[in-house]
């Protein structure tokens, strides 16, 4: 399972790879781990973290895991988070997708037999003149977590 995150400002990369699902909490984890990467000057310099997402269903903004865990990132992390979507069947417009594409074309067939071996093809790539970070999670995410009414309210309630 591959998670990217794209920083569209200076064009840096970042993808986890994994062996289990990308869930919510796998996305998640991913930018807990990518704004912990980050220097503290530029933590403190962001006013607010605005995430264009695309529409898959681990990030919609309906699942309540992925509203849950967000809402407890923009706790942990001190900062208000929006979320923008891309429009279904847009990825033209989603910076990640052309990275997923020059990815696939930098793999060209190649056998991707375990983790290790996607890690160390995509950092060798590059996009827009620099190499991902690539970070490797062996963290096991289970599918359809759900959460109850009351438990949602108190998210929607923020």
């Amino acid at each position: 399972m591959p998670c990217g995150i794209v920083d569209e400002e200076s064009g840096q990369w970042h993808i986890t790879f994994g062996s289990s699902y990308t869930t919510s909490d796998c996305i998640v984890d991913a930018l807990d781990a990518w704004w912990a990467a980050l220097e503290a000057t530029a933590q403190v310099a962001m006013a607010r973290l605005q995430i264009n997402m695309d529409n898959g269903p681990e990030s919609s903004g309906r699942r309540t895991p992925f509203l849950q865990r967000m809402v407890a990132l923009g706790d942990a992390i001190g900062k208000p988070i929006q979320l923008l979507y891309y429009p279904p069947y847009h990825s033209k417009y989603n910076p990640i997708e052309r990275c997923w594409g020059i990815l696939e074309l930098h793999w060209n067939g190649t056998k991707l037999v375990n983790v290790e071996t996607m890690g160390e093809w995509a950092k060798s790539m590059t996009w827009k003149g620099m190499h991902p970070i690539i970070a490797l999670s062996h963290k096991g995410y289970q599918k359809g977590i759900s959460l109850g009414k009351a438990a949602m309210q108190a998210v929607e309630a923020r």
